[in-house]
């Protein structure tokens, strides 16, 4: 109707809750980069970040992820042009509605900081970044997880089994089930592959 159309600004708020979403997407996408990229040896450690300023003021030898950690601020951003679009959607009154400068800016404040962090994370981090494969590689052999994909050769019993020892001495499931007989170096190469 006429003038639902001219005081309510229901579209405006629901653009800009798919914002929101994109920024919240980017924002998880940036944790779940930086959480993988931690380190260099406490951390996960999976990925290598580039280096896009000199380090850390405090740890010296650590690379902070900031621009990661840029998206993230653009995403709490968002989420507060958000609430204000909302608050400024709902105050139309009969047939006028006062915020729409106020609807304006955050919506045009939102779409270029997206635009922007988008485009800055996809070039000057996302892109740079380098898989620590050796890392990546002993984390599996390593993994107790890998005692699971000897069921189907071995047994649940006997899995079992060499998942405690591995644990208990310190060793690998590929160490333990070879050690113990249940499989040859071949064999763990094939059952053992991830």
């Amino acid at each position: 109707n006429h003038f639902e159309a001219q005081a309510a600004h229901d579209a405006m708020s629901e653009a800009h809750g798919a914002l929101r979403t994109v920024a919240g997407s980017l924002n998880k996408i940036a944790n779940d980069l930086r959480l993988l990229a931690s380190g260099p040896r406490n951390g996960l450690g999976e990925l290598e970040q580039p280096e896009n300023q000199p380090g850390s003021s405090i740890m010296p030898g650590k690379i902070n992820p900031v621009v990661a950690e840029a998206v993230n601020q653009v995403h709490k951003q968002v989420v507060g042009n958000d609430a204000a679009v909302a608050a400024g959607a709902a105050e139309g009154q009969i047939d006028l509605n006062l915020y729409k400068s106020v609807l304006a800016h955050n919506f045009l404040e939102s779409a270029k900081m997206l635009t922007n962090a988008s485009e800055v994370f996809a070039e000057r981090f996302v892109a740079k970044l380098e898989a620590n494969e050796d890392h990546c590689a002993e984390q599996v052999e390593q993994s107790m997880a890998l005692a699971t994909a000897l069921n189907p050769a071995i047994g649940y019993n006997k899995a079992s089994k060499v998942a405690k020892k591995a644990l208990a001495e310190d060793k690998t499931v590929r160490q333990v089930a070879v050690d113990e007989g249940y499989l040859t170096e071949d064999e763990a190469d094939e059952v053992l592959d991830p």
